[in-house]
């Protein structure tokens, strides 16, 4: 009874088109009724408190310097190195926003951001050499979602402060995995373009690539500090957020000096709002979180799952299928917060690594954001290409099997995120 009234009140707040946060809100107010614990101080005192959070000061610097890095040219130069490096090759330009949003998921760990400056830039590049509208936008869509697997990443801050996982040992643990992500759309991408038989343009010079690589330096330099820094233990997740942001504003405006301080309080305010968002979420779900827990939810989840308890990959597999289905509703930060508090003792129970699970859990997540009907980063690329979400939706669907089928290979070969994360943690 207790989780019929958990889900009734917060799938029924979300369809009468209440905020997701609000709706949060909501059934926690309705478990404090069912379980007669209703205090407006208690509801007060978690929303406050699910915010006041160390860790989560990582989300508004990472935002804030993915928002300096489109505005201040590092996305812009980036994608030039990318276009000397591999825009000569058959389907050069797809390779290229795959390779880009590589580089750029390393800047800022923001699949909308990333998304959003590679849909600008690249989109109508592809659309003039001649590439099918639908399926570049596709693409475009299935590389934005890489960058909440490889660090820095702010959906492992949000998994890790909502399981207590150490977000270091997360970040490092994704490294392989999106780049696995990336080889995946680029193998389909392969695919789907050479039907498409369009002449690729020139091979760029040595010196064209040497000129690129030079201006792009000081970009890609930001993500060696923040694993090099992270890996010998120089500064925590939190504070490597602020040398992000530090580091790609002194590049924009000193270096590069394409943001003006007239830019600056727009950037500030940009990064301001997308946080805002995030962090009145998060605050939310703490109510929901405690409420659970005092439910005793987790243990009729545990009993509900026992079959599978045996097996953890099994347990993995089934637990893989609901997060789709979640996530083919629900934003990526909501399902964070709501599925990760049920989920974690189901997980320790099962004996699994809650590093290897936040890793999948996160990367299902990511692939949720171009999975229809909702799929935030699909509507990110029908916005800013002017396209028919319709349209983003067929060309997504190869690179979308694509990344789905790498997930479940890393539920039946858990070595391939173990092994790698162990080494990079050493």
């Amino acid at each position: 009874m207790t989780v019929f009234i958990f889900l009734a009140s917060l799938l029924g707040a979300m369809a009468l088109g209440m905020p997701i946060a609000y709706s949060l809100l909501a059934s926690g107010v309705a478990l404090m009724w069912h379980l007669d614990l209703f205090d407006a101080q208690i509801l007060a005192q978690n929303v406050v408190n699910g915010a006041d959070s160390f860790p989560l000061l990582a989300v508004p610097f990472f935002m804030l310097a993915g928002e300096i890095m489109n505005v201040g040219g590092l996305s812009r130069r980036i994608v030039e190195l990318a276009i000397t490096l591999v825009g000569h090759k058959r389907g050069g330009l797809g390779f290229v926003a795959i390779l880009a949003a590589v580089m750029m998921a390393a800047l800022s760990g923001s699949a909308v951001a990333d998304t959003a400056a590679l849909a600008a830039l690249l989109l109508p590049m592809m659309v003039r050499a001649g590439h099918d509208k639908a399926k570049a936008g596709g693409l475009i869509a299935s590389a934005g979602i890489i960058a909440p697997v490889i660090p820095p990443s702010i959906g492992f801050v949000v998994f890790g402060v909502a399981a207590n996982v150490s977000i270091g040992k997360l970040f490092l643990a994704g490294i392989v995995p999106g780049l696995l992500m990336a080889v995946s759309i680029a193998v389909a991408w392969w695919w789907v373009a050479r039907r498409e038989g369009i002449t690729p343009p020139p091979k760029a010079t040595p010196a064209a690539r040497l000129t690129a690589l030079r201006e792009s330096a000081w970009a890609l330099f930001l993500p060696v500090i923040v694993v090099v820094g992270l890996k010998f233990g120089v500064f925590t997740p939190t504070e490597a957020a602020v040398v992000a942001a530090v580091y790609a504003l002194f590049v924009a405006m000193v270096v590069y000096r394409e943001l003006t301080l007239a830019q600056l309080a727009g950037v500030f305010m940009a990064a301001a709002k997308t946080t805002a968002v995030i962090m009145f979420l998060v605050a939310a779900a703490m109510v929901s979180a405690w409420l659970i827990t005092v439910a005793d939810i987790p243990s009729k989840m545990i009993s509900l799952l026992q079959p599978f308890m045996d097996s953890p990959t099994l347990l993995m597999i089934a637990i893989m299928l609901l997060v789709i289905a979640v996530g083919t509703a629900m934003d990526m930060t909501p399902t964070i917060l709501i599925m990760t508090p049920v989920l974690m003792p189901v997980i320790k129970a099962a004996g699994i690594d809650p590093v290897y699970f936040g890793v999948l859990f996160i990367m299902n997540n990511a692939i949720g954001l171009i999975t229809p009907p909702v799929g935030t980063v699909l509507n990110v690329v029908a916005g800013v290409g002017k396209m028919k979400m319709d349209d983003v939706t067929r060309g997504v669907l190869p690179f979308m099997i694509a990344e789905f089928t790498v997930m479940f290979l890393l539920v039946l070969f858990p070595a391939l995120v173990m092994v790698p994360a162990r080494w990079f943690a050493n």
